[in-house]
């Protein structure tokens, strides 16, 4: 199977890109509200962890959609066209019990979809990624397809950690090549190159489990890809730390923001264990 990014693709990324760089935030002028197919949302989600992006991105563009476009004309209809102003955000209990502060909330039981409000503000190791405590209002649909859902949450959290892990490796790869220790550049010693070695394989075999995933949908392929992306961001996160030294601990630095925002979305959308555990039911 080939997993390459088409010519279409690969130009949408490189202008979502130069968007991003250019300080823009405004989504909706280039067009991200309207993608809907998995393998062009990780193409999307990659590079919104590619510039760490805050705020309730994969329940307002790829979850929440998901989950309203099943309403169809019921008691959710509403919902539906409401969905595009402002952000939205959703908890699914067990395993997203809590969600991430937005405009808008909604709570999956079961197969149904109700409105929530927000009651408690909680801790969060990200403070871009605020979380909340909700409570259930009025079903708003039944029926719902809450377990693709999910894992169109799954897989969308696994490409920004892709992005995370990449941004990560550049700004790591560009501080060792820029210090120097007794008279040359850290990257010319041998650890240091390991080090950045072993990240960018885990990267790159990462990314095809992620796209894969995206072709195939399935529960064990989804979450795989989670698991393999949240390692590769780790390791790139870790790697990050110990080549920059103790300026990447200061708030002050940019890669403070990716490595928080790695911490909070490793575990976000389901724990690398419990996504280990759902790869061993499938096979």
């Amino acid at each position: 199977m080939m997993l390459t990014l088409s010519p279409e693709q690969a130009d949408f990324a490189g202008v979502l890109h130069g968007f991003l760089a250019a300080g823009k935030r405004d989504l909706d002028e280039v067009g991200i509200a309207e993608v809907t197919d998995p393998v062009d949302l990780v193409v999307v989600f990659e590079e919104l962890g590619h510039h760490a992006l805050g705020g309730p991105l994969i329940e307002t563009l790829a979850v929440v959609p998901a989950l309203v476009g099943a309403a169809g004309s019921g008691p959710g209809a509403s919902i539906g066209t409401a969905v595009g102003a402002g952000t939205w955000s959703v908890a699914f209990p067990p395993a997203v019990p809590h969600a991430v502060e937005a405009d808008h909330y909604l709570l999956v039981e079961g197969d149904s979809l109700r409105e929530a409000v927000a009651t408690a503000e909680l801790s969060s190791v990200d403070p871009a990624r605020r979380l909340v405590e909700l409570t259930a209002g009025a079903v708003v649909a039944t029926g719902i397809p809450a377990a693709q859902a999910f894992d169109l949450g799954v897989l969308t959290c696994s490409a920004q950690l892709l992005g995370l892990g990449r941004a990560m490796l550049e700004m790591t790869t560009a501080h060792a090549l820029a210090r120097t220790q007794f008279g040359k550049p850290i990257s010319s010693f041998q650890a240091v190159k390991h080090h950045l070695a072993d990240v960018l394989i885990g990267l790159e075999l990462a990314r095809p489990l992620v796209f894969g995933a995206a072709i195939t949908m399935t529960t064990r392929d989804v979450s795989a890809a989670k698991v393999a992306a949240s390692d590769a961001a780790w390791a790139a996160a870790r790697t990050a730390l110990q080549v920059h030294g103790a300026i990447g601990y200061t708030a002050e630095h940019e890669l403070g923001r990716f490595l928080l925002q790695t911490r909070a979305l490793r575990t976000a959308w389901g724990s690398p264990s419990m996504h280990r555990a759902r790869v061993l039911e499938a096979l």
